[in-house]
């Protein structure tokens, strides 16, 4: 596998598991409509905690990243071989 390839192919996964974890422990906020700020949505999240699934989507990438590397780099994860 590539330098190239492989950063790609971890971009690609870390920005799944980012997406897939942002409405993980999410609470909005209850008071409808009352002291709002001008412009802000009101169902927006409290504390919607970026820099926690930051960190936790960054790990989870880490060991799915390596295990997809080792069964490729083992051939063990061949596609080529499986398209002949």
């Amino acid at each position: 596998m590539s330098l190239t390839g492989s950063i790609v192919i971890y971009i690609c996964i870390w920005w799944i598991i980012f997406f897939a974890s942002l409405p993980i422990g999410i609470s909005h906020k209850n008071k409808k409509f009352e002291d709002t700020i001008a412009g802000a949505d009101p169902g927006s999240p409290k504390n919607p905690k970026i820099g926690k699934k930051f960190f936790y989507t960054t790990l989870i990438t880490t060991i799915i990243f390596i295990i997809i590397y080792f069964m490729v780099e083992t051939q063990y994860l061949n596609i080529r071989e499986l398209l002949e």
